[in-house]
C-alpha cells in the first residue's frame, strides 16, 4: 500500500509530487527537445524559432490556466480569487492555446511550414512524468478518477476505489510513443503529419478519458476539457484530410 499524496522535503517546504514532477518533465522535455532540434536537417532562422517559442509558450501558459479554470466556472465567477485562477491548469488547454499561439506566430513572421513534428516526443515524454506525479498525488489535487469496482480500481487516498486515470494515461502515451515511432521509421509521411496524429489520437484519448473523471458538466453530460477536445478533434480531423494525408 501507498501513502497518498507523496511528498518531497526540499530546502524544508514539503511539496506535493505533482508540481515536483511537472516542473523536471518540462525541464527534461525542453532538453530533449534541443537535443533532437540539434540533430535535425531542418533549421528554422533565429527569428522564426523564437516567434514560435515565445507564440508556444504564451499559449500554453494562457490557455491551460483559462481551460483549467473553467472545468468550473460556476466556482470561478462566484468566488474568483487571483492565487486559485493561477493555481487551476490543464494540459488540454496548454495545448489547444499552444497551438494557437505558434499559428498566429508563424503568420507574423511569414513562415508556412509545418514546425510541430519535432516536438512530439519531447512533449510526450514531458506528459508522462508529469503524469507519474499526478498519480503519486492521489486525490489531493483534481487529476484522479472516479470511484469503480474494476480490477483496474486503487485506492489513491479516500475510502474508495479508483480509476487511476493517470497511469491509464501513461499506458496510452506510451503505445502512442511506439506507433509514432513505427511511422516515423518509415520517413514516408509530410512534414507536420506526425504532430496532426499526435494530436488527434492524445485528444481523442482525452475526450473519453475524461468519462470516469470527475468534471463539472457544461453541455448536456460533457464537461469544458471535453467540449474543447471535440474542437480540436474536429479541425485535425480537417487538416488531415485537408491535405490529403491519410
Amino acid at each position: 500500500m501507498m501513502d497518498f499524496p507523496v511528498t518531497f522535503d526540499i530546502f524544508g517546504k514539503t511539496i506535493l509530487a505533482h508540481p515536483l514532477f511537472e516542473a523536471v518533465g518540462m525541464f527534461l522535455g525542453m532538453r530533449y527537445y534541443f537535443y533532437l532540434k540539434r540533430k535535425s536537417r531542418e533549421k528554422l532562422s533565429f527569428n522564426t524559432s523564437a516567434a514560435v517559442l515565445i507564440g508556444a509558450t504564451a499559449g500554453a501558459l494562457i490557455g491551460s490556466k483559462l481551460i483549467g479554470n473553467l472545468e468550473n466556472p460556476y466556482t470561478l465567477f462566484e468566488n474568483f480569487n487571483i492565487k486559485t485562477f493561477w493555481s487551476n491548469n490543464t494540459i488540454v488547454g496548454g495545448l489547444a492555446f499552444g497551438l494557437l499561439g505558434v499559428e498566429l506566430a508563424k503568420k507574423i513572421v511569414h513562415h508556412k511550414e509545418s514546425t510541430g513534428d519535432l516536438i512530439v516526443f519531447p512533449l510526450m515524454f514531458a506528459i508522462i512524468i508529469g503524469r507519474i506525479g499526478c498519480f503519486l498525488t492521489g486525490i489531493y489535487e483534481e487529476t484522479y478518477g472516479v470511484p469503480t469496482d474494476s480490477i483496474f480500481g486503487m485506492y489513491l487516498g479516500d475510502e474508495y476505489l479508483r480509476h487511476p486515470v493517470a497511469l491509464y494515461e501513461i499506458g496510452f502515451l506510451i503505445v502512442l510513443w511506439l506507433g509514432l515511432k513505427y511511422i516515423q521509421h518509415k520517413r514516408n509521411y509530410p512534414s507536420g503529419f506526425l504532430f496532426q496524429l499526435f494530436m488527434l489520437s492524445y485528444f481523442t484519448f482525452r475526450f473519453s478519458l475524461d468519462f470516469i473523471k470527475p468534471r463539472v458538466e457544461i453541455a448536456g453530460n460533457l464537461g469544458t476539457i471535453q467540449l474543447v477536445c471535440i474542437c480540436i478533434i474536429i479541425y485535425y480531423i480537417y487538416s488531415i484530410k485537408k491535405n490529403k494525408y491519410l
